[in-house]
C-alpha cells in the first residue's frame, strides 16, 4: 500500500564533533577530576607510604596502605586497629575548618605548600580511661570497671622485655604501639597518647606490593579474667547435671 504522503526530503548529515571541541572541554574535564580526587583523599580514602620498620612484620617499607578517612566520623577506633594520625606537637592544620581542609589539600595537591606534619601508622592498644602496663613483654590492660585483659599478641615482632606503667589513659585519647616494639617511637615514649582528632584513619587495606595485597583484620584478644572465672563454675555445673541424669 502506498502512502498519499509526499516523501519528506533528507535532512543534512549529522555534523562531525571536531577535534576542537574536545579540547575547549579538556581543561574543564580535568578541573572535576580534579576536584573528584581531592575531595576523594579529604574525606574518604587517602593512599599512604610506609617509610619505617615499626610495623614489622605486619607493614615492610616501602609498602602501600589505603586510610578509610570516614569510618571515625561515626564510631571511635577499637583496640587492634592500625591508625594513621599525625602527632599533636607536628600538626600545624589541626585548628582548620571545613573550607581550610580543603584549600590545604588543593595546595599540598598541586606542591605549593607542605604537609602539615608528619604522619605516623601505628595500633590502638589502650582505649580512653584504660590504664596500661607491660611486664615480661606482656601488656595488661585494666578497663575502668576494674576487669583485667592481657592481651596476646601474635603480631608483636621483637618483644620489648622493658617493663612501662601503670599509665592510665587520658579521656579522648589513645594509647598506639609498633608492631616491632624494640624499634617504635610511639606513645610509651615522645608520642604520649594520641588525641582522636589527631586521628586521620583507619588503614584498611595492603595494596602495594601486588604480591602481599590483603585486607586487615582487627585481632580477637581474650576475654577478661573475671569473665573466665564465670564460665568455669557454669562448665562444672553442667557437668555435674549430666552425671546425675545417667545416674538416674
Amino acid at each position: 500500500m502506498q502512502s498519499d504522503w509526499p516523501d519528506r526530503p533528507a535532512g543534512p548529515p549529522p555534523k562531525k564533533r571536531s577535534s576542537l571541541a574536545f579540547f575547549k572541554e579538556l581543561p574543564v574535564l580535568i578541573l572535576i577530576a580534579l576536584g573528584l580526587a581531592i575531595l576523594i583523599k579529604t574525606f574518604l580514602v587517602q593512599a599512604f607510604f610506609i617509610p619505617s620498620e615499626s610495623m614489622l612484620p605486619t607493614l615492610k617499607v616501602g609498602d602501600r596502605v589505603l586510610v578509610n578517612k570516614l569510618v571515625y566520623r561515626f564510631r571511635k577506633p577499637h583496640r587492634g586497629e592500625i591508625i594513621v594520625f599525625i602527632a599533636e606537637h607536628d600538626n600545624k592544620n589541626k585548628d582548620h575548618n571545613f573550607f581550610q581542609k580543603i584549600a590545604d589539600q588543593i595546595t599540598e595537591s598541586l606542591g605549593i605548600a607542605k604537609p602539615p606534619g608528619t604522619d605516623f601508622i601505628k595500633r590502638v592498644i589502650g582505649l580512653p580511661g584504660e590504664t596500661l602496663e607491660m611486664k615480661d613483654a606482656v601488656v595488661t590492660i585494666t578497663e575502668p570497671d576494674g576487669k583485667k585483659v592481657k592481651l596476646d599478641e601474635p603480631y608483636v615482632k621483637n618483644k620489648d622485655t622493658q617493663p612501662f606503667g601503670p599509665t592510665t589513659v587520658p579521656p579522648n585519647t589513645y594509647f598506639v604501639m609498633g608492631d616491632n616494639r624494640t624499634n617504635s617511637a610511639d606513645s610509651r615514649t615522645r608520642l604520649g597518647p594520641i588525641k582522636r582528632s589527631d586521628v586521620i584513619g583507619k588503614a584498611f587495606i595492603r595494596v602495594w606490593p601486588p604480591q602481599r595485597i590483603a585486607f586487615f583484620r582487627s585481632p580477637r584478644y581474650a576475654a577478661p579474667a573475671a569473665a573466665g572465672a564465670v564460665v568455669i563454675p557454669i562448665w562444672l555445673l553442667r557437668r555435674r547435671r549430666r552425671s546425675l541424669r545417667s545416674a538416674a
